[in-house]
């Protein structure tokens, strides 16, 4: 699940142009991204560009004076050079993988002609790329993102393990809340928005 392979059958390139490519090409054309970056066994590109998502996430959290990452040592720079690596490095990728694989049990009894965990793992991925603007200091814009990255998600879903959109919303609707509502924030920021807490909704359940 972890292979990275030399040279992949398809497959994102590699490079900082590459992942500015697949970046925009998935924000309009998601479709032609999953179908042409996702290849098996090929989660290099894929890693690589959701650990930049975190990074940029994160830094701009940090620049917005927003980020909230403990000082260890009385080294404030240092701190946060240690918690951005900590975030990019260790904690995406990890909840990365953990995502893919509860996706896969999701997709086990419904999708026979799924594609491996690998491939789930790039469509998470790349299904990120809007949350480069989570960390800015606008729930609006936080929300919107968040609720684009989920539609990715569907949108990767489908193409990739060969099943429809509504099948695939449905499949995808607690990885999608994990990484997006909790993971980046989206369910908070709608409810600075819309001023509707999760005590109001349980209280109409």
């Amino acid at each position: 699940m972890t292979q990275w392979v030399e040279n992949p059958t398809g497959g994102r390139d590699r490079g900082p142009a590459a992942l500015a490519r697949a970046w925009a090409e998935v924000l309009v054309r998601p479709r032609r991204l999953f179908r042409s970056a996702v290849a098996p066994a090929d989660q290099a590109p894929g890693l690589v560009f959701a650990g930049v998502v975190v990074f940029l996430e994160e830094l701009s959290r940090v620049l917005a004076g927003t980020a909230a990452y403990p000082v260890l040592g009385g080294q404030p720079t240092l701190s946060v050079g240690f918690w951005l690596a900590v975030a990019t490095v260790l904690v995406a990728p990890a909840a990365l993988h953990l995502t893919a694989a509860l996706q896969t049990l999701i997709l086990i009894p419904f999708a026979p002609q799924r594609a491996g965990v690998s491939e789930t793992v790039q469509v998470l991925a790349y299904a990120s790329a809007p949350c480069v603007f989570v960390g800015l200091p606008s729930p609006k814009l936080t929300a919107l993102a968040t609720a684009y990255g989920a539609v990715l998600l569907v949108v990767g879903l489908s193409e990739v393990h060969g099943v429809s959109l509504p099948r695939a919303a449905a499949l995808g609707a607690v990885p999608a809340a994990l990484v997006f509502g909790y993971g980046f924030r989206g369910f908070a920021a709608v409810s600075t928005v819309t001023g509707v807490t999760w005590a109001d909704l349980a209280a109409l359940a």
